[in-house]
């Protein structure tokens, strides 16, 4: 059995600011202050975190990113989960639904749902915020 998560985000910014902010490997680089990587193509090599997660990106659009998401830990016959963010315009920037699909267990969905808004959502805010950057 696979479990899912979907959550929502509003970002400060418009649609095209929030794109750049999670596909621009340097900015990335910046807001999450670790090493990254991201190919802003299909099929390119995505990488966070100094390496604890990687995947390959699957879909690309001015409002839409998908890639597989596989963390270092997770055994070699877990198949990688899936990452879809869905960008809109919202009267305070950018709405950002998440989908984050196939993920292994309860407990891993648990914990990713907690990683979202510790390690990329609020350090992405934040950074946002102090540069200001919308």
């Amino acid at each position: 059995m696979a479990y899912d998560l979907e959550l929502e985000f509003v970002i400060p910014g418009t649609p095209k600011q929030t794109m750049q902010m999670l596909t621009d490997t340097a900015l990335i680089r910046k807001w999450s202050g670790e090493e990254a990587v991201l190919e802003p193509q299909v099929g390119g090599k995505f990488q966070m975190f100094d390496g604890w997660v990687s995947g390959e990106v699957k879909k690309l659009t001015d409002k839409e990113l998908a890639y597989s998401w596989k963390p270092i830990e997770w055994e070699e016959s877990t198949a990688p989960s899936e990452v879809h963010f869905l960008l809109s315009s919202d009267k305070e920037g950018t709405k950002v639904i998440l989908h984050h699909t196939n993920l292994p267990t309860q407990e891993e969905a648990d914990e990713q749902k907690q990683g979202w808004d510790d390690y990329f959502f609020g350090p992405l805010e934040e950074y946002i915020y102090a540069t200001k950057r919308y």
